[in-house]
Parts: structure tokens; C-alpha cells; sequence
């Protein structure tokens, strides 16, 4: 009994009679306005604890001989799509033209309607029979063997298709001038297709695995850094600097997507008074990788961009084309999902009702006893 009342004596909570107890109206108010805030309190702690926060760090790149993967969706109203090429070329020395896998153009009216969609560029399939290199008759055991018309690298090479004549002859950086003498060209109609895209626009999407250093990467009319095209402008009476490079970006982004990712050219349009030149978008591009709650992670990428645009007018006078320049940064964003432990949303709980329970008690003793004062002062003076 005496360990009894020595736990007695220690209570912090002693009890009042309720003799003793003196309930108003403001008191009543200030617990329920009270209550509801402990409420909302609790439900947005409880909140945070069921939907995980995303934690932001910052931290040197130190990555090495990774790829680059970029994913493009761009509109072209008023460039046809055999006139359009895709290239790449970064400051290691690496270039690609006129690139085709991976990438699907879709012809479009001036409507924005598709006409065709093809994965490969402007041509038909390869003919049965092309001709003969050396000509003259075939032995029954003799394959055929079109002519590459002087592109040759050895006597064993081969083009069985108007496509390969071209890539034969850009690889030796020569320009076909007169696609009448190409018999493979003549067959498939080569000449007759890109007559037939006069007027129209182009729709291309795909995407490019480049290395990781500056670079950049561009949708060029007649392959303004070869001379193989040269033959389509004799065509169609066009000079490179006459192309009209309006443009609607639908997609572009480096990496895969992950939550809350913003890709600031998403949507982006540009339309000019005269719209032939070069148009160029200079891209920082910050590595970053996204960790979720079940700790897997993606890799990505992040970018901001600013633009400029060169207008065919100057000398000397710009290739024509839409340009994405891009740069790396060095540093790398980590974002990564977490969730509160169990042990802070019962401390921040606690804190939520006692805090503002102590709140609520002095602004009830503040309001019962400034009434109290009023109500005295009032009593003083009737008695006068």
C-alpha cells in the first residue's frame, strides 16, 4: 500500500472535483473548431504517410561509355518526306547520315491527313531481275548482279535497287545528277515517286542511339552535308535554302520516362513569315535516375533549351534544317521515392494533439476571463 501511494503522489494529471467545473459557451466552440483541426492535422499526416515524398540530390556524373537514347515525334506540314533525312554527328568524330532504321515517316496532306506511312525512305522494293554488271547473256548457274555504275569497292559489289546505287555513290561522296541513266531507279519509279510528293508534309517518329558527349542530331532537307541530293534539287527546281522548315514538335525527350518528368519542347510549334533557313535548339541535357518506393531504378534524362533561329537571308547563307545541339551536364539528379517511418507519424500525431490542445486551452483562459473583466466592468458600471 505505501508503493501504492508513493505512484499516487507522482500523478502529473491530478483530478478536479466536478463540483468544481465551470463549462461556457466560447469554451464549447473553441473545442470543436479545435477538434476539427486536430482532424485535419491527422488525415494530412496520415497522407504523407500512405503516399510516398520524393527526396531531390544532387551528385557529381561519373558515368562513362554510356549511350544515348533519344525518342522524337516531329511534323514537317510543308517538307516532303523524300527530301527529309535524319542525321547525327557529336564531337567524337562519329557521324551518320540519311539514318533509316528505327525511324517511320508518314506522308501527310496540307490537312495533316496521312497519306502513306513507310518505315523505309523513298523507293520501291529491289527488282527481281536488275541488270547485269557486265552484261551479255547468263548461264543457268549465274546470279544477277546490278550495276553500282562506277561506286563499286570491288569487282564482287552489288546494287540490286535504286537505294543502293545512292548509298554506293554517297559513300564515295559523289551526287547523282541524272537518275535517267540509273537503270534500277527508272524501274522502281524513283523519279515519278518524288514528283508525286511534291506539295506534301511529313510526319517522323523513331528514335537514335548516340554516344554520350556533345553533339547533335538534325532533320536536314536533301542531305545538306553531302552532295548526293544534289540530283533532287536539279528536280524540282528547288535550292536547300528554299526549303520551308515550319515544324511541330509532338515528342522529344532523352531516356525513358519516369513520374513527374517535363519535357519542355512537348507541343512546342514554330511557324515564321519567311520560314527558310536553319532553326536550332541548344539543349542541356542533366542525367538523372529515379528510384521508386520498391527501389527500382530508372535511368533518364532531364533537359532545359533555349532556341534561335537563322534566317537563309544572311551570308553566308545557313543549310536549312531543324538543329537539337545538345550538352551534358555534370551533375546528376537522384530522385528518390521514400516513405515515413511508422515511429514520426506517431510523434508528429502526438505533437498534432497535444500542441493543439495547449493552443485551444490558452485562448479559452484568454476569452473566459477577458469576458469575465467585461462582464465585471459593465456590473461597476450600472451600480453608478
Amino acid at each position: 500500500m505505501e508503493i501504492l501511494n508513493k505512484l499516487r503522489n507522482l500523478d502529473a494529471y491530478p483530478k478536479i472535483n466536478e463540483d468544481f467545473y465551470s463549462r461556457s459557451l466560447s469554451g464549447g466552440l473553441i473545442t470543436v473548431v479545435s477538434s476539427i483541426i486536430m482532424l485535419l492535422l491527422f488525415l494530412s499526416e496520415i497522407r504523407l504517410y500512405l503516399y510516398a515524398a520524393t527526396e531531390t540530390k544532387l551528385t557529381v556524373d561519373t558515368s562513362r561509355g554510356e549511350r544515348l537514347h533519344i525518342n522524337f515525334d516531329v511534323t514537317f506540314p510543308s517538307l516532303a518526306c523524300s527530301l527529309l533525312s535524319v542525321d547525327t554527328v557529336d564531337i567524337s568524330g562519329e557521324r551518320h547520315y540519311d539514318i533509316r532504321h528505327d525511324i517511320i515517316k508518314k506522308r501527310i496532306d496540307h490537312l495533316g491527313n496521312v497519306i502513306e506511312l513507310r518505315q523505309d525512305g523513298v523507293g520501291a522494293p529491289k527488282i527481281e531481275k536488275p541488270l547485269q554488271r557486265h552484261g551479255g547473256r547468263l548461264d543457268h548457274n549465274e546470279t544477277y548482279c546490278g550495276s553500282c555504275y562506277g561506286a563499286e569497292e570491288s569487282d564482287d559489289d552489288c546494287c540490286n535497287s535504286c537505294e543502293e546505287v545512292r548509298e554506293a555513290y554517297r559513300k564515295k561522296g559523289w551526287g547523282l545528277t541524272n537518275l535517267d541513266l540509273i537503270d534500277q531507279c527508272k524501274r522502281e519509279g524513283f523519279i515519278q515517286r518524288i514528283k508525286d510528293e511534291e506539295g506534301e508534309g511529313c510526319s517522323i517518329n523513331g528514335f537514335l542511339e548516340v554516344n554520350k558527349v556533345a553533339g547533335n542530331f538534325h532533320f536536314a532537307p536533301g542531305k545538306s552535308f553531302h552532295q548526293s541530293y544534289v540530283f533532287l534539287q536539279n528536280l524540282l527546281g528547288l535550292q536547300t535554302e528554299s526549303y520551308n522548315i515550319s515544324h511541330k514538335i509532338n515528342k522529344l525527350s532523352f531516356g525513358k520516362e519516369f513520374p513527374g518528368v517535363v519535357n519542355p519542347l512537348d507541343g512546342a510549334q514554330w511557324t515564321h513569315q519567311t520560314p527558310f533557313g536553319m532553326y536550332q535548339y541548344f539543349i542541356k541535357v542533366v542525367p538523372t535516375i529515379y528510384t521508386d518506393i520498391r527501389g527500382r531504378k530508372i535511368y533518364s534524362n532531364q533537359f532545359s533549351v533555349t532556341e534561335h533561329f537563322r534566317d537563309a537571308d544572311v551570308y553566308p547563307k545557313p543549310p536549312s534544317g531543324v538543329y537539337f545541339i545538345y550538352d551534358f551536364s555534370p551533375i546528376k539528379v537522384n530522385f528518390t521515392e521514400e516513405n515515413k517511418s511508422l515511429l514520426h507519424v506517431l510523434t508528429n500525431i502526438c505533437a498534432i494533439i497535444g500542441g493543439v490542445f495547449m493552443v485551444a486551452g490558452i485562448v479559452d483562459a484568454f476569452v473566459y476571463h477577458g469576458h469575465r473583466v467585461i462582464k465585471k466592468k459593465m456590473e461597476l458600471g450600472k451600480h453608478r
